[in-house]
């Protein structure tokens, strides 16, 4: 409308006439655009979060906030994190399931926790060029990455002994899913789970076996595998093994207790146990202040 006014003469035309042409209201043309007083507080904090979690989307992004306790909806966080320019990550490509074996996730899917584990070995190396190999083992109900270790080798021993601390400390799974057959040296044999399956069978843990060469039927720990390589491992340069185990056991604890997951509703597997302080009183009760203040007898 003002354009109009400026290009015919604002002495030629009203602003009543030129809305009136134009079917626009009025009113449309004194409405000044409202910026909330917490848009540039809210917007160092997206662009914050936004550097800290590189990979994540607006939307974990705004579950974060919620939980910091933002009262701001996935829209407005959407519209200011296009605003500034924030790249929001790729898809990944999707991938052809070709058949399902009876130790497919898909035939048995977990239901309560501890009723399936899966593990699962990933490589990578330091920056002098050695590789390095990591044991991942996830509950698949929770999605919480129970541990991983991270060794220049790994052998069955290895996976025995972890599973042996988690059976103690975490109690013991109904099913646990894993390949085969996995290498787990860098040019070293391949070792068969037929001693880990001897070793599940007595503690009365059953075996769930994929097809080899199948990774889409043991989907929970390769979609752990999958962040743990896009988050971290590919962003970080390890110098040395000790950084890697460091680095690494944070971003587990980060992936635990932090990140927002959407299939369980942007919240972590394992949230870390507060109290809210809406729950604390200031005023103490009057049997505590009576207790407070009455002297001690001795009987």
């Amino acid at each position: 409308m003002e354009y109009v006014r400026d290009a015919l003469g604002r002495h030629c035309v009203t602003e009543r006439r030129a809305c009136r042409i134009l079917e626009q209201p009025r009113s449309t043309q004194r409405r000044c655009r409202q910026v909330p007083s917490d848009e540039p507080r809210l917007t160092r904090r997206i662009v914050e979060l936004a550097t800290e979690y590189g990979r994540y989307g607006y939307r974990r992004v705004t579950a974060l906030l919620h939980r910091e306790g933002w009262q701001v909806n996935h829209k407005r966080v959407e519209r200011i994190w296009r605003q500034e320019g924030l790249k929001v990550p790729q898809r990944q490509p999707k991938g052809r399931r070709l058949w399902l074996n009876d130790g497919s996730c898909v035939r048995l899917r977990p239901t309560h926790r501890n009723h399936v584990w899966s593990y699962d070995f990933v490589a990578d190396r330091t920056a002098d060029g050695r590789a390095f190999r990591m044991l991942v083992i996830v509950d698949e109900h929770t999605r919480e990455c129970l541990a991983i270790d991270v060794a220049r080798k790994l052998t069955s021993e290895d996976l025995l002994e972890r599973l042996s601390d988690l059976f103690i400390c975490r109690g013991v799974p109904d099913y646990v899913r894993s390949r085969p057959t996995l290498r787990v040296g860098a040019r070293g044999p391949e070792f068969t789970a037929h001693r880990v399956r001897d070793w599940l069978e007595t503690v009365e843990v059953r075996t769930l076996f994929i097809e080899p060469g199948s990774p889409w039927e043991n989907g929970y720990v390769e979609s752990f595998n999958g962040k743990l390589r896009d988050e971290l491992l590919d962003r970080e340069v390890f110098d040395s093994l000790l950084e890697a185990k460091v680095l690494i056991e944070r971003w587990r604890r980060a992936y635990n207790t932090v990140r927002p997951h959407s299939s369980l509703g942007y919240q972590p597997p394992a949230p870390e146990a507060t109290q809210p302080c809406s729950l604390a009183s200031a005023t103490p009760q009057q049997a505590n202040r009576a207790g407070l203040y009455a002297d001690p007898t001795l009987t």
